[in-house]
């Protein structure tokens, strides 16, 4: 019983757990800031952020890990392995590890995304390329 109390306090304490709705442009982005990235939940296979960008992010990659990308609002140019597109709000790309990427945004807006790290991202696997 004692161990049944301990899982239960754990995981309804748990910040991520907590979060199973969040409404996703709610999240606020000051006019200073280049780039804001707020974590909003995972575990420890996954991890999810809303990121909003200013104005790019330089050309990096992951090794390790996966990366899901849902636009939430604005556009931008992405450099996604050897390739360039277009992405807007709706858009869906999947980022396998090892793939340079970048993003120059387009819009007049910031553009927001919906980031989700596969297995959990703390921060440390991001090689610059650039």
């Amino acid at each position: 019983m004692k161990y049944i109390l301990c899982f239960f306090l754990f995981f309804t304490s748990n910040s991520y757990f907590g979060q199973l709705h969040l409404q996703l442009d709610s999240i606020p982005f000051k006019s200073e800031e280049l780039i804001k990235i707020e974590r909003i939940g995972g575990d420890s296979l996954t991890s999810s952020f809303v990121i909003s960008i200013k104005q790019g992010v330089k050309k990096h990659l992951h090794r390790e890990h996966s990366e899901t990308i849902y636009v939430i609002e604005g556009e931008a140019e992405m450099l996604l392995g050897d390739r360039t597109i277009n992405i807007k709000k709706g858009d869906y790309i999947f980022i396998p590890k090892n793939t340079p990427h970048k993003v120059e945004v387009t819009s007049a807006i910031p553009l927001k995304v919906l980031s989700i790290q596969s297995p959990y991202f703390d921060g440390k696997d991001r090689l610059l390329l650039e």
